[in-house]
């Protein structure tokens, strides 16, 4: 393929546009207790489509070796990462309140 690729150069548009959203959000971070005593952290604020919320959860489990899910727009994280979390999210663009 050429340097004038208009697909290469559409992508990279989109990856320039995915990172001005993520500096865009304020996300917060909180803390609940679950069933039985067990803590989740929570991070919300995100106006983001879950099929671009699933790599950002991906990619937050494996670096906290801990389990999680997407509910309601929200990542629902195994444990209490409320000291982690902001750091590995100002790392991927994103603003977090504190």
């Amino acid at each position: 393929m050429s340097d004038d690729d208009p697909l290469e150069d559409l992508l990279d548009e989109l990856d320039a546009h995915s990172d001005l959203e993520a500096a865009a959000q304020a996300l917060s971070i909180r803390m609940e207790k679950r069933r039985y005593g067990k803590p989740v952290t929570i991070v919300e604020g995100f106006d983001l489509p879950k099929s671009e919320l699933k790599p950002i959860a991906s990619s937050l489990k494996s670096a906290l070796g801990t389990g999680g899910t997407i509910t309601e727009g929200r990542i629902e994280l195994q444990g209490d990462h409320r000291d982690r979390v902001p750091k590995l999210l100002r790392d991927r663009g994103f603003d977090v309140e504190t």
